[in-house]
C-alpha cells in the first residue's frame, strides 16, 4: 500500500527525499512492531535476540560489553541492562574478564543456543513480510540501504 493512503496524508510530500524519511521511519515502526509481536513467544524483545546473536557468533570467546556495544543494531539500547536481563532468564553468564578487571566477560549458555535454535526454527514465519519482494528486489533493497547509509 502507499504510504501516502497508510498515514492518510492528503497533501503531497514536499519532494521524494522527504518522502523517503518518512517511509524509512514509517517501516522502522511496521517492522518493529511486527518483531515485538514475533519475539513476545520467545519472552524476548528484538534488542536481547540481537545480543544473543552476537554472543553465539562469538561463541566460544566471551564478549564484553563495549563489543555488544559495537555491534548492537540498536545503538541507543543500554547493553548492560539488556545482558541483565538475559542473565536472569538464564541465557547468558557474566564473569570478571581475566585481562582487564574492570571488564566483565558475557557468554551466551546453553540455554541461550537452544533458545536461538528454536527461534530459527520459526524465523522464515517473520520473514514472510518480505515475501512481497522478490529475491532480486530485496537484493536491491539491501544495496540500496547500504547506499543510503554510505
Amino acid at each position: 500500500m502507499r504510504l501516502e493512503d497508510e498515514i492518510k496524508q492528503v497533501k503531497a510530500f514536499n519532494n521524494e527525499y522527504n518522502k523517503a524519511v518518512v517511509n524509512l521511519i514509517y517501516t522502522y515502526n511496521w517492522l518493529e512492531s511486527s518483531s515485538k509481536a514475533f519475539f513476545q513467544e520467545y519472552d524476548l524483545t528484538s534488542q536481547q535476540f540481537n545480543i544473543l546473536r552476537i554472543l553465539k557468533g562469538q561463541h566460544p570467546n566471551p564478549s564484553t560489553i563495549n563489543l555488544l556495544r559495537e555491534r548492537m543494531l540498536d545503538k541507543m539500547c543500554d547493553a548492560s541492562r539488556l545482558v541483565e536481563r538475559l542473565r536472569i532468564k538464564g541465557l547468558v553468564e557474566r564473569s570478571k574478564a581475566s585481562s582487564d578487571k574492570r571488564a566483565v566477560d558475557i557468554l551466551i549458555t546453553k540455554k541461550g543456543e537452544e533458545l536461538l535454535s528454536k527461534i530459527a526454527l520459526k524465523f522464515p514465519v517473520f520473514e514472510e513480510k518480505f515475501k512481497t519482494l522478490t529475491e532480486e528486489e530485496v537484493s536491491v533493497l539491501n544495496n540500496l540501504l547500504d547506499k543510503l547509509r554510505g
